[in-house]
């Protein structure tokens, strides 16, 4: 079955002077502050869209990995994913840097490498962000 989640930005003023929320409508955990400055400058309490990217990006990974190695017999002990987006003002996205630390018992460093770029080519957001380069560094923890 389909879901559809929904999330409203309201903005105020210009680019550089203005300033903005987004709200989480559909979880209704919260309403977060945005701003040019938050976006291509220092975050200083603010979000950015990037920041909600990778946000989504890493927690979209995390499942599709720990779902993947349950899939194949090896359920993960833990999935701790980092997504890096970063931003350049003129440009947009240049790229994406996932960074994923996991514990997976009866596991070798080579099956876990396969089972990483696997979930990074089915995760559906890294799918929904195929035009943006996503590089993806995986480490098997002991």
């Amino acid at each position: 079955m389909a879901t559809t989640r929904t999330a409203t930005t309201q903005w105020k003023g210009a680019l550089l002077d203005g300033s903005g929320a987004v709200s989480l409508d559909s979880s209704g955990v919260g309403t977060f502050d945005v701003s040019w400055p938050s976006r291509a400058e220092q975050a200083n309490g603010k979000t950015s869209p990037e920041e909600l990217i990778a946000a989504a990006h890493s927690s979209c990974y995390s499942m599709a990995l720990s779902h993947g190695l349950a899939q194949a017999g090896t359920p993960p002990q833990t999935v701790e994913t980092r997504a890096d987006v970063t931003f350049q003002p003129g440009e947009g996205i240049t790229g994406i840097v996932l960074s994923v630390r996991a514990q997976v018992p009866g596991i070798t460093a080579e099956q876990f490498q396969t089972a990483a770029e696997t979930a990074k080519a089915g995760c559906p957001v890294s799918k929904a962000l195929a035009g943006t380069t996503i590089t993806l560094n995986a480490e098997l923890l002991a």
